[in-house]
């Protein structure tokens, strides 16, 4: 799995879905494996090397910027913007004025 994701060169961003292809697997197959201490480092590992990938693509104007961090936010929790307590108390006054 490692060396799928460190040799990756195909179309979009290396993935666990196109490796459990590649290896005739499934997402369920590889989710069980991640058990095992030695799997699950390299299930880390990837997750990583997968992060760095899109950052790249990103920093390189090869992937959208928003793009890459909704995917960023959404698999590894990244960008999440925490509520602001003055943000989030907002008053409004409205005057309203009659024509002349």
């Amino acid at each position: 799995m490692y060396t799928f994701f460190v040799g990756y060169s195909g179309v979009g961003a290396p993935s666990f879905t196109k490796f459990g292809v590649s290896a005739g697997l499934t997402l369920e197959d590889i989710e069980r494996f991640r058990r095992y201490d030695e799997f699950e480092r390299a299930y880390r590992e990837c997750s990583e090397i997968r992060r760095d990938y899109l950052i790249d693509n990103a920093l390189a104007k090869k992937n959208d910027a928003s793009l890459t961090k909704f995917l960023l936010s959404a698999e590894f929790g990244m960008g999440e913007e925490k509520p602001d307590e003055a943000a989030s108390s907002l008053s409004v006054t409205l005057e309203v004025v009659d024509g002349p």
